[in-house]
């Protein structure tokens, strides 16, 4: 395998209804562990990768659960700080049979929004060399927007491979236009970045996924994969550009986490040397398959479970 992957985020404990109906009014909840780039970082480790991931978390029981998790998951906490003073983020999510279920954060002032360019500076990232990052984190708050600028400007200076998924989350922004400049600029940053088809419009005024490649190639970004929901991606690259076909679902159970489970099949794949079109194939399959589980991570497949579904040609 290669090199360490390190990702940068903040991991939340999640509580999931067992019950549809109003969050304030369900009774049942099943506890579990959420966050893009931690979902991200599950699906790296069920693929055989070596990762990092790089948060701060308080010193409570939500943090130890988050902790246990990474451990059980394989995922390194070596590069994890602790607050004696703030509390670990979590959030709750309801349970629907049609549509997104709603969400509740509770998250502001946590421990992870708080990390600062100092702690950034603490982190050895000797052995280390590719990082992800979301648009989800920078938009915390402005301290952890600063942190993931100093963390991206130290891995270039590595030489280390950086992937950027946007991930829109509008709400968390002051408005609209920093929200833009601010992932335009981390885009700028990175060799592969990784937009829907609807963030990409509001990122880049274009309407076409040939038009936002375009827009972020001139920017400098080696590799533009643009998500097509269930009719699969484009991608555009120095080798070329085209359509993958979304990968066969039979049933929808939850869409939540199935853009990071793509991540993770994008990201894998290219860190083991693969083309850009089988990078973004094995990101759609893994995509798919997330939507037939319940929750943000726990359908995401090892490598033998990911070979005999693509084998198969559907899930």
């Amino acid at each position: 395998m290669p090199g360490k992957i390190v990702l940068v985020g903040e991991p939340m404990g999640l509580f999931i209804a067992k019950e549809e109906g109003e969050l304030s009014e369900v009774k049942n909840f099943s506890a579990s562990i959420a966050g893009a780039e931690y979902n991200v970082a599950v699906g790296l480790t069920r693929l055989g990768h070596e990762v990092s991931y790089c948060t701060k978390l308080g010193n409570d029981p939500m943090a130890d659960r988050i902790l246990g998790g990474m451990k059980e998951n394989h995922i390194s906490t070596d590069l994890i700080l602790r607050d004696d003073e703030k509390l670990t983020g979590f959030m709750m999510k309801g349970k629907t049979a049609v549509g997104d279920p709603k969400i509740a954060y509770f998250r502001k002032g946590s421990a992870a929004s708080c990390i600062s360019t100092h702690d950034i500076d603490k982190l050895d990232l000797c052995e280390c060399e590719f990082l992800h990052v979301t648009g989800v984190f920078p938009a915390v708050s402005p301290s952890a927007c600063n942190a993931v600028k100093r963390l991206i400007k130290r891995c270039k200076d590595l030489d280390m491979i950086i992937s950027f998924d946007p991930n829109l989350r509008p709400q968390l922004w002051p408005g609209e236009q920093e929200m833009i400049r601010t992932l335009n600029s981390f885009a700028e940053s990175a060799d592969t970045v990784l937009p829907g088809i609807a963030e990409g419009k509001i990122l880049t005024g274009r309407d076409t996924p040939e038009g936002i490649a375009e827009f972020y190639h001139k920017k400098g970004v080696t590799n533009v994969v643009v998500k097509l929901g269930s009719s699969g991606a484009f991608y555009s690259g120095p080798n070329g550009s085209g359509t993958v076909p979304g990968f066969k679902v039979n049933k929808v159970v939850d869409t939540v986490g199935a853009g990071d489970g793509f991540a993770a099949g994008v990201v894998s794949a290219l860190a083991e040397g693969l083309s850009l079109k089988d990078a973004v194939k094995r990101g759609t399959v893994i995509g798919a398959i997330q939507v037939t589980n319940v929750g943000d991570n726990e359908g995401l497949p090892t490598r033998e479970e990911l070979e005999a579904i693509m084998e198969k040609g559907e899930c």
